[in-house]
């Protein structure tokens, strides 16, 4: 049998109860029946530790005791679960529990562990183990928290007593269902007496009647919650809460004066201000706009009233000229009021307010005057020169009424696109304009008084070119299309859009069609989507890059303007290497290329060719060292006897005996030097190779020389004053140069 004994923080011992667990027995009935009696599981009551526990020594949550304990020390009592050894530690011989740690409920309200009594020699149990609880008694040591403050918070001025503005919300982290600790109460420690706040739901309301914005706008409430329901030692935390008053219509428009006093110069010209006045009105935005209107007056048809959107005044304009020498003076009646009323405060109206304006016109002696201000015209592009774009009109407003003269001061119109008319003020083009390069022109025209004092005036002439279609369409981009070749067909490629430099009217749209010499290729089509777009679809597969990378596909943009302007734009395909998901690989055409290695028997080829090349040298070599010729040439070979050659006419025998023969068949023997076969001349011309005469980019042959060339009795010849005389024999010798001058004619020194 299990005992249990808990003690409460005091640390006086009370007795909860007890739990027998007994072991299992066997009684016997009547007749020899066998009754058994099951086992009674354990049944505990809960363990409780006070939190923040800080006394010197741990705390003694409670003492476990069986009924096999006789006092021996012969049973361990073993302890396990949540914080089990460090937490709580339980004393293996007494079976008394004790908390370490000061505990805190907020971080864990309870800890389940397992009790087991076992025999200390052998650990055997002796008693079945079984859980309990250890629950952590909750102190009041958490003050509320405002977990969304500071706040802000508007309500409209002039609210009704009672009127909601916000409501605000604390938080308590100690148990809410043990005690006090946890219930709070709310309550107002700044604010009041504007404000108040519902001490259970923590609702802020409007205390006070008739609080004007105007007056005052923003307010500062603090608001406090208190726990144990807000008796005297509670904890409590406070939040700010600012609330801003916001704007009603509560406010007349009001002018700060009840007579105004302006004054006008008789030259003014229509449109001129004359002067501004406000009426005040503190409300803002809306609630604070005031129109204006004028209700009364002699000048009401002499005078018109604007508004200045940025400003909010009133602005008293001329409507017509006024004359100085027919009336004097003008009186006004001005109205200013709100447009929007608050029904809720229709009572504290009227929202509106009077007042009057005086306006004496005054005499002055002034350059012209512009009938306008400034002046606005619309001229179409490409109009020839002398098109008229628009009048500008200015007058003398003296007495004198002077004529006027315009011009336009060059450096307003640098290029010159326009002239005036110097008397009636008419401007004209004096070439064509361009609304692309230059849609508007900002000119300026001056009005000079001819007569008086030369006083002139400027105004400013703004040109607007109206667009007239006179640009084709084009493509936006002119980027290259890319194509995998494995493209299915019907699948759209590319969607190219155009873009036209001239102004589309409304419903005016683009058209695009395959130019004429592709409208039936078998490669790509075209669809109109008529939004400016058109699709290119595929017709066929089997494209390759290796038969055509790239294809150039002409299109026809129409722009359907009056006139209707079109052009021909080409859209460059090209072809692409893909994988299988259709991610580009390569654009790049790819030529077969020639395996870098030879064959065997392609090199076997190549070396015997060498090799019999090699043998034909040697073998010639050969023969040309068995060939024995003599090494000086001999009188007697001369191969040039039977022929003679001479530059005069008709000289008969003299012309025959007119050369040294010697000379002519040893040339450098006559200057005592023998050639030697063995020995190569030193070429001082180039040998002129082939039969017949030579090419075009030859060296010309020297009047007055000899040349022998070949290596043939085929091809040897001899050249004397240009003619070419065939030799018989085999050439043996190249000679030259041979001068001529230094032979001898017989008879001549």
């Amino acid at each position: 049998m299990w005992f249990i004994y808990i003690y409460i923080h005091t640390g006086v011992f009370v007795f909860v109860g007890h739990l027998s667990l007994h072991r299992h027995r066997q009684k016997v009935g009547k007749e020899g029946q066998v009754l058994h009696r099951s086992k009674r599981g354990w049944v505990w009551n809960q363990f409780f530790v006070i939190e923040e526990y800080t006394g010197p020594d741990p705390v003694l949550v409670g003492r476990l005791h069986s009924d096999v304990d006789s006092g021996d020390g012969n049973i361990k009592y073993i302890l396990s679960g949540e914080g089990a050894g460090t937490i709580f530690v339980i004393d293996d011989k007494t079976g008394n529990i004790h908390a370490t740690k000061t505990l805190d409920r907020e971080e864990q309200a309870q800890y389940t562990l397992t009790a087991q009594a076992v025999a200390r020699d052998t650990n055997k149990p002796l008693e079945p183990p079984s859980e309990f609880i250890v629950k952590v008694q909750d102190i009041n040591d958490n003050p509320p928290e405002f977990p969304h403050g500071p706040y802000y918070a508007r309500v409209p001025e002039m609210s009704n007593v009672g009127t909601s503005v916000l409501q605000v919300t604390a938080t308590d982290a100690d148990d809410p269902t043990y005690g006090n600790s946890a219930r709070l109460v709310y309550s107002i420690l700044e604010g009041q007496p504007y404000f108040s706040v519902e001490p259970q739901t923590g609702i802020i309301r409007t205390a006070l009647p008739n609080m004007d914005r105007e007056a005052r706008q923003e307010y500062d409430v603090v608001i406090q919650a208190k726990d144990m329901g807000g008796h005297m030692g509670g904890l409590s935390g406070t939040t700010e809460v600012k609330i801003t008053l916001t704007d009603v219509n509560d406010n007349p428009p009001k002018f700060p004066q009840s007579v105004y006093s302006m004054s006008v110069s008789e030259d003014k010209v229509a449109g001129e201000e004359v002067g501004r006045l406000k009426a005040k009105d503190p409300d803002l935005g809306d609630n604070g706009l005031v129109n204006y209107r004028l209700i009364d007056g002699d000048g009401i048809n002499m005078f018109e009233l604007t508004t200045d959107s940025e400003t909010r005044e009133a602005v008293i304009k001329l409507k017509k000229m006024v004359d100085f020498e027919t009336k004097r003076s003008y009186t006004l009646k001005v109205e200013g009021s709100n447009p929007h009323i608050d029904p809720q405060f229709l009572a504290w109206g009227p929202y509106k307010d009077e007042a009057t304006i005086k306006i004496s016109v005054e005499d002055a002696d002034e350059p012209p005057v512009f009938i306008a201000p400034s002046y606005t015209f619309e001229v179409e592009e490409n109009a020839p020169p002398g098109t008229q774009v628009g009048r500008v009109h200015a007058k003398d407003t003296d007495v004198a009424n002077n004529p006027v003269r315009y011009m336009i001061p060059r450096y307003t119109d640098v290029e010159q696109f326009f002239s005036i008319n110097a008397e009636d003020g008419m401007i004209t083009t004096t070439k064509p304009l361009d609304r692309e390069t230059q849609p508007w022109h900002n000119i300026s025209v001056s009005a000079t008084e001819i007569g008086g004092h030369h006083q002139d005036t400027k105004v400013r002439v703004n040109i607007k070119v109206k667009d007239v279609n006179d640009n084709p369409p084009e493509f936006a981009t002119n980027n290259e299309v890319l194509m995998c070749e494995t493209v299915a067909p019907g699948k759209v490629i590319e969607t190219v859009t155009a873009v036209d430099k001239d102004e589309m009217a409304y419903r005016q749209h683009f058209t695009f069609n395959l130019a004429p010499e592709v409208a039936h290729n078998h490669n790509f089509s075209l669809k109109d989507n008529r939004e400016k777009t058109a699709s290119i679809y595929v017709l066929r597969k089997g494209f390759s890059r290796l038969t055509q990378d790239v294809y150039y596909l002409p299109i026809e943009i129409n722009d359907n303007g009056i006139p209707a302007m079109s052009s021909t734009n080409t859209l460059t395909i090209r072809v692409c290497s893909c994988d299988s998901k259709e991610t580009i690989l390569s654009c790049n055409v790819e030529p077969y290329v020639l395996p870098a290695g030879l064959s065997t028997g392609a090199l076997i080829a190549i070396l015997a060719c060498i090799v019999i090349l090699l043998a034909i040298v040697v073998l010639f070599v050969a023969l040309r060292r068995q060939k024995k010729e003599p090494l000086i040439v001999f009188e007697e070979e001369d191969i040039r006897e039977n022929i003679i050659t001479y530059d005069d006419e008709g000289g008969g025998e003299e012309d025959t005996e007119a050369f040294d023969i010697a000379t002519l068949q040893n040339p450098d023997g006559a200057n005592g030097f023998l050639p030697r076969k063995d020995i190569k001349p030193e070429l001082q011309y180039p040998i002129r190779p082939g039969i017949g005469r030579p090419a075009a980019n030859s060296v010309d042959f020297i009047r007055g020389s000899i040349y022998f060339c070949g290596l043939d009795s085929h091809s040897s010849f001899m050249v004397i004053e240009g003619n070419f005389i065939p030799l018989k024999g085999f050439c043996v010798e190249y000679i030259p140069f041979v001068d001529l001058s230094k032979t001898k004619r017989k008879g001549e020194k």
